[in-house]
């Protein structure tokens, strides 16, 4: 069965100045339950980069923090997970392209974020979540909240609006779902239009059909995953949000590289970026 990435690298984006450890205890536990190695990954300005007066010595103290960051996340790492292959580095460069060349030959990338606003994300100095999960060749997977292991039985949310790219989205929940034993909700949101011209009840039960039509032949691929068709009724990002309150992650699919700003990030993902409290996963169309 194709998997959703070849690689059997978990790349993991860490900032020295902000708290890595609950991206990276997501990480480190998918790489365990997936035995896939874990690369850790500062990224620093180039020294060719450095114009300014003092450029050299800030470079000096941002290459020793970076240093210092992978050697303390990589024993943590190892202290959470004794037998897992880990490994680290520290590469020039600015951090977005440094991993969306990282992604080319990854399983998956690991982020986390800050729940900016869209309009901090882009003036932001250091955005990185919009430009990577717009332009990475495998799944990105944002951590800003903890996931909710609490919730019985678990269960992750995928959303379907039967694309190419919804089904990408669909190929990776599944296998997640199956890994981590959890159930699947594959979810379509219908918007009503602001002039109702379409039938109230004709469209719901049209999605529902998409739904079944999308997710066919699933489930005898994955017989140990409980799969539960959802239509719901509003904003797709709120519903999904909402349908995610409790979830192990979202999952969605984008289509194309979007430009590096991340303006052609689809609304919707770019959307649940800001919005969800749980894990969100961007899947590109492969």
């Amino acid at each position: 069965m194709k998997r959703t990435g070849e690689g059997r690298e978990l790349v993991v984006g860490l900032d020295p100045a902000r708290d890595w450890r609950l991206p990276l205890s997501w990480a480190a536990d998918e790489a365990h339950r997936r035995r896939l190695v874990l690369h850790l990954v500062v990224a620093v300005p180039s020294q060719r980069d450095s114009h300014r007066a003092g450029g050299t010595l800030h470079q000096m103290a941002q290459r020793q923090a970076g240093e210092g960051a992978l050697e303390e996340a990589l024993n943590w790492a190892r202290g959470r997970h004794p037998t897992l292959e880990a490994t680290g580095d520290l590469l020039e460069g600015p951090p977005a392209s440094v991993l969306r060349g990282l992604s080319q030959g990854a399983r998956m990338l690991v982020l986390g974020s800050r729940h900016l606003s869209r309009t901090e994300e882009f003036l932001s100095a250091g955005a990185l979540v919009v430009p990577v999960a717009a332009q990475a060749a495998c799944p990105v997977v944002v951590v800003g909240d903890a996931e909710h292991v609490t919730q019985r039985p678990p269960y992750l949310v995928v959303g379907i609006d039967g694309s190419e790219c919804s089904r990408a989205a669909l190929t990776f929940a599944y296998e997640e779902a199956d890994v981590r034993g959890a159930q699947l909700r594959a979810i379509s949101v219908w918007q009503p239009p602001a002039l109702r011209l379409h039938d109230a009840q004709a469209a719901p039960q049209s999605q529902g059909r998409m739904l079944g039509e999308t997710t066919a032949g699933w489930p005898e691929k994955y017989p140990d995953v409980v799969l539960k068709h959802e239509v719901l009724v509003g904003h797709p990002v709120e519903e999904l949000a909402t349908a995610a309150e409790h979830a192990l992650a979202v999952v969605v699919g984008r289509r194309g590289t979007g430009g590096y700003s991340g303006m052609h990030l689809g609304s919707v993902v770019h959307g649940l970026l800001h919005r969800a409290h749980c894990p969100v996963v961007t899947v590109p169309v492969v």
